[in-house]
């Protein structure tokens, strides 16, 4: 019995492993599981405490058991985000207490119930968003989870935050919470939570934004939110807030500003006096400029040192005022971005009060030469040390260079991407500069124009022939994506520690070139080492394609395909219409084989014999035998005062209608005139229409249509309108 019973458990426990293996092939004796996208209705038998990553996302799962994971007891990662679950017995998780990751976001959960994750003590990141829950509850859900560092949580129905349901809480590195429609937060609610690095908010309403605010000043290091509506009344973010406040970054995204909201914010957010850092990423301004700059100067100075936004759209930036009045407000600014915002020009005026400006980054913008002069005006940017204006439209290396003379302590320059064209042979630049990037500015060649004190300098991707600077006091020197055929010479870099050549036609290297200080470490590519194994590798792997390519086209007949599409384009180049003289029938008939029953023994019987007889085009009976079928459907249509579509459901699987259609769309359609007459001889469903019928589609849209009764007195009635519509 005692064999029988070992025999027995031995045989439960292979067969689990194989339907393991059945329904997850990479789950094999693996420590990683993944079963992702499998079409899996519940959790696979056979988990065993191998595994260490469960991957389950994207199945169709509605239901965790107790029994499904209770032998995964390493587990340290379970994925189930993207099912179907609804359903979670209480004990499911029991057995993970080495659990550090569980997903169970984009699922379908009314409620999150605490015992899910009472013995979870090793969790650090759950992911609870994308759900139909719409409150955590009335009490915590978390409170068992110490270890916890990420949570995210919300979706579109979630609208409720109740106090207490953060208890257990005490330091997250990141909580993300989708409140699009978050309706009601009582006061206090996050402020349990003692520290949290980035918060990220999804919110529309701002009272409770506003209200979250006031919790979170003490907690949160950067706050980022999306969507929310700023107020254009007076708010007061720290009223009732424990300070000392820890914010020190806050970042807007899709948010809608107007000058009264911006003059609002201004002034509330310098009530934070922790804050250093804004941030303004796809948003919109509507607005001219003109701000309520008497009471931002009355609120006091601004602490904030570093702005940056990036692709902020105002709708009327051609008419932005220049600001005037905000000078008192920005001469602490140390660090300011303005990319991808269609920036032309900074008024010299404002451009000298940015007294502590280190930084100024002006990228992706529409700057050119003669603005700059603007921008860059004497006494402007006193204290700046670096400067990006790449990706704008400066068109003069030696304007640009003349103008940065005027910032005196500038020592790093980016002005790549700049369609510069040409270099002078010389050129001013500030004293101190020791960074400059000129990559992908279309200069031909290197002249003086290069300052000798550089240190660092980029010139990638212009198509240099050759290098010959004398730059003493150089570093590092990047020609990446050039036509060099030797390196440079070592003697006017002495001092080079760092020299990027990739992608360059180097093919050899002479003695004198390695006569400078020994490289540490060079990494050639395989195209650089093998060329030729490289080039007979490509070779044949082209003569591979075009082998088998041919045997493609041969047995899906390419060929012919190709002769029909030649057809197509000559007959686009024939007359739109043919002559009067030339038009032999009234109407040009489009049906398939399969509805010829009731086109040759009901509707030619009825127009042919009708008085006077109307003349048919059928191409049983009139196509000239011998002539490719593709030429005969162009010249019938041509010949023909109408063309005729009877669609039914055999029509639209039929691919000789479809060329018809095609050809009689492009001749007959593009005239503007009522060539076309549609005759539904079945009801189709317009999920039935292939979409390679895209033209059928737009016809049957834009067209009316005849449609065959059933009834006799109605089919009388048919036959006048179809009629009628032949001799239009």
């Amino acid at each position: 019995w005692q064999v029988l019973a070992i025999y027995m458990v031995l045989a439960a426990n292979l067969s689990e492993q194989q339907a393991l293996k059945q329904a997850c092939p990479s789950c094999d004796a693996s420590q990683l599981c993944n079963c992702s996208s499998m079409g899996l209705d519940f959790i696979p038998m056979g988990l065993t405490a191998k595994i260490r990553v469960l991957n389950l996302s994207h199945n169709r799962i509605k239901r965790i058991q107790s029994q499904d994971l209770q032998q995964a007891v390493n587990l340290r990662a379970l994925l189930l985000q993207s099912n179907k679950i609804s359903s979670i017995d209480e004990d499911s998780f029991q057995s993970l207490a080495k659990l550090e990751l569980l997903d169970l976001s984009n699922n379908s959960l009314a409620h999150l119930s605490p015992v899910w994750f009472g013995q979870l003590f090793s969790l650090q990141h759950l992911r609870l968003q994308g759900n139909s829950y719409r409150e955590l509850g009335q009490s915590s859900p978390f409170s068992s989870l110490r270890n916890l560092s990420s949570l995210h949580l919300g979706n579109p129905q979630f609208s409720v935050i109740r106090q207490g349901n953060f208890e257990g809480i005490e330091l997250l590195q990141q909580l993300w919470i989708d409140g699009s429609n978050l309706s009601q937060y009582e006061q206090g609610s996050l402020k349990s939570i003692k520290k949290i690095d980035h918060m990220i908010l999804n919110i529309t309403s701002i009272n409770i934004f506003s209200e979250i605010v006031r919790d979170l000043l003490h907690s949160v290091t950067w706050l980022e939110v999306t969507g929310v509506k700023l107020p254009v009344e007076n708010t007061s973010l720290v009223q009732n807030s424990t300070r000392p406040f820890r914010l020190q970054k806050l970042t807007f995204k899709e948010t809608f500003f107007t000058d009264q909201t911006v003059s609002r914010a201004i002034v509330s957010l310098k009530e934070i006096t922790s804050l250093k850092e804004i941030e303004a990423i796809n948003c919109v301004l509507e607005g001219k400029g003109i701000w309520n700059t008497r009471e931002i100067a009355r609120s006091g100075r601004s602490f904030v040192e570093t702005i940056t936004i990036i692709n902020v759209i105002i709708q009327n930036f051609h008419l932005f005022f220049d600001l005037e009045g905000m000078e008192s407000q920005i001469k602490q600014l140390k660090r300011l971005t303005i990319a991808s915002s269609n920036v032309f020009m900074v008024p010299c005026k404002l451009a000298r009060h940015f007294s502590s400006l280190l930084y100024l980054d002006f990228h992706d913008n529409l700057l050119v030469n003669i603005r700059l002069n603007e921008t860059i005006c004497e006494g402007s940017w006193p204290s700046l040390r670096t400067l990006n204006l790449s990706q704008n439209s400066l068109k003069s290396l030696e304007q640009t260079a003349n103008y940065t003379t005027r910032l005196p302590k500038l020592n790093n320059l980016d002005i790549s991407q700049n369609n510069f064209g040409e270099i002078p042979g010389a050129c001013e630049w500030p004293k101190n500069l020791k960074y400059l990037n000129l990559s992908s500015t279309q200069i031909p060649e290197l002249t003086n124009c290069i300052p000798r004190t550089l240190e660092v300098l980029d010139v990638s991707a212009n198509n240099l022939k050759e290098f010959g600077l004398q730059l003493p006091f150089l570093k590092e020197l990047y020609l990446t994506r050039n036509q060099l055929k030797t390196l440079p010479g070592a003697a006017p870099i002495p001092n080079v520690v760092a020299l990027s050549v990739r992608r360059n036609k180097l093919n050899s290297f002479s003695k004198e070139e390695f006569e400078g200080a020994q490289v540490g470490a060079v990494h050639l590519s395989l195209m650089e080492c093998h060329r030729s194994l490289v080039v007979s590798l490509i070779c044949v792997l082209v003569f591979l394609v075009l082998l088998l390519l041919v045997a493609v086209g041969y047995k899906y007949h390419v060929v012919w395909y190709l002769r029909m599409t030649w057809a197509w384009l000559q007959a686009k180049r024939k007359p739109k219409r043919a002559p009067p003289k030339d038009v032999c029938y009234d109407a040009f008939v489009s049906y398939s084989e399969n509805d010829s029953e009731w086109v040759e023994n009901t509707m030619v019987q009825e127009l042919e014999q009708a008085c006077p007889p109307f003349r048919l085009c059928l191409h049983k009976r009139d196509f000239v035998p011998g002539k490719w079928i593709v030429d005969n459907i162009i010249d019938s249509i041509e010949k023909s005062r109408k063309t005729l579509f009877v669609l039914s459901e055999h029509f639209v699987r039929s691919e000789w209608c479809k060329y018809e259609l095609d050809f009689s769309h492009f001749r007959l359609f593009d005239e503007n005139n009522d060539a076309a007459i549609l005759i539904l001889l079945e009801p189709i469903q317009s999920q039935a229409i292939p979409k390679r019928f895209c033209k059928l589609r737009k016809i049957m849209n834009t067209k009316t249509y005849l449609e065959w009764p059933a009834g006799e007195e109605q089919q009388q009635v048919f036959w006048e309108n179809l009629k009628g519509a032949l001799k239009s």
